[in-house]
């Protein structure tokens, strides 16, 4: 990416905004680019400011988080369609996670985490998708709990040292932690 990562900030809590914001404008390559405290300004500014990353809560007056995450991501040839949302929540409910994934989420963080890391997932998911590693281990065993055994072997899944992403590597170790996948 060339430049700094643009960061729109969509969450309805004040504090968390203005603290986002005072440690991203010390940050080289982040630039804040416009706040919102609603999901139906969130949209309406992330369709006119163009950011590369949108920080989404999810409990939101009017329009929530994953309805705007869906505004935000449902066309894929305007104006808002380079922009990849961030979701970070209070809120890591099975629903959530769930919902915000499917409404087009490129990562999903709770509010616990230590300022650098959330910094540090903005930069990921500029790029690529991020999730929680707490949240990626239940998404993991339900899915492990949904699916039917299967009388043919599993297949061995090889992950090469050289061109995966991190977040695809965590994905294949949580999967193998898992029995979802033998990695050989």
């Amino acid at each position: 990416m060339n430049g700094p990562v643009r960061v729109l900030l969509a969450d309805d809590q004040q504090l968390i905004r203005t603290a986002l914001r005072m440690v991203m404008a010390d940050i080289d390559d982040m630039e804040v680019v416009g706040e919102a405290s609603t999901g139906a300004e969130a949209v309406r500014l992330t369709a006119e400011l163009a950011p590369d990353v949108v920080v989404m809560d999810i409990r939101m007056p009017g329009t929530d988080g994953i309805e705007a995450t869906r505004g935000i991501t449902a066309d894929p040839s305007g104006s808002s369609a380079s922009a990849r949302v961030l979701v970070l929540t209070t809120f890591d409910e099975d629903d959530h996670v769930y919902g915000a994934l499917r409404a087009g989420a490129s990562g999903f963080l709770v509010k616990d985490m230590a300022l650098d890391d959330i910094i540090g997932a903005v930069r990921v998911v500029a790029g690529d998708a991020l999730i929680a590693p707490g949240v990626i281990r239940r998404l993991i065993g339900h899915f492990a709990a949904s699916r039917p055994e299967r009388a043919r072997p599993r297949r061995e899944l090889r992950a090469s040292r050289t061109g995966n992403p991190p977040a695809r590597v965590q994905l294949v170790i949580l999967a193998h932690e898992a029995g979802l996948v033998s990695v050989g």
